[in-house]
């Protein structure tokens, strides 16, 4: 749970590169309502405070493309998108409700091989994405956090940053052209195989 000031901090310093693992449900085709942000406003979802949870961080390496409205990232509605994976894979997980947001910010780039090139000749430029990362997990006040790393790019990031500090967990990246059930399976055995015995 998180205090409706908290929130709103969070939305207007972070909000256009982060979201909360909450979606509006599916309709009759998987990607149906996974735009639908609305659900991310406490005035519209009252219950949404209650349920989101600070100290499961997932995260991404970078946004793909600008994000036009706060809490929009990982909430795409565009048909080539595959958030919806996750939106499936999470339901009724520790993962629902978690805080999502990129471990570089504000780097627009769809090749992810691209941006670690990019990290490898500019170290600077990592650290002082890691320094804002810090950051957000202080204003979001998080109790010893769970980072959830969403790939190998992200979690190789973590790993040289943060091993010494957080529990770290790596899943799959959503985007891997697997089907949404397939991703499930993936994700579940690692809440399975690391998240529970790590209680």
């Amino acid at each position: 749970m998180i205090s409706r000031k908290k929130f709103d901090l969070i939305k207007k310093k972070y909000g256009h590169y982060s979201s909360w693992a909450v979606w509006a449900e599916e309709g009759i085709k998987p990607k149906d309502n996974i735009g639908d942000i609305s659900i991310l406003d406490p005035d519209i979802n009252p219950s949404l405070l209650k349920i989101i949870n600070p100290n499961i961080i997932i995260i991404g390496l970078n946004i793909s493309g600008r994000i036009k409205k706060p809490f929009a990232n990982f909430h795409s509605p565009s048909p080539r998108a595959m958030d919806f994976k996750m939106r499936y894979a999470f339901k009724n997980t520790p993962l629902w409700g978690g805080y999502m947001t990129d471990v570089i910010k504000d780097f627009e780039q769809k090749v992810s091989g691209k941006v670690t090139t990019y990290l490898s000749s500019n170290k600077k430029f990592e650290k002082d994405n890691i320094n804002i990362f810090r950051e957000e997990l202080q204003d979001l006040n998080t109790n010893n956090p769970k980072l959830i790393s969403c790939g190998d790019a992200v979690n190789r990031i973590l790993e040289r940053n943060f091993k010494d500090e957080f529990q770290i967990f790596k899943i799959p990246h959503y985007s891997h052209f697997i089907s949404k059930e397939n991703y499930k399976k993936k994700v579940d055995l690692m809440l399975k195989d690391f998240f529970y015995k790590k209680n």
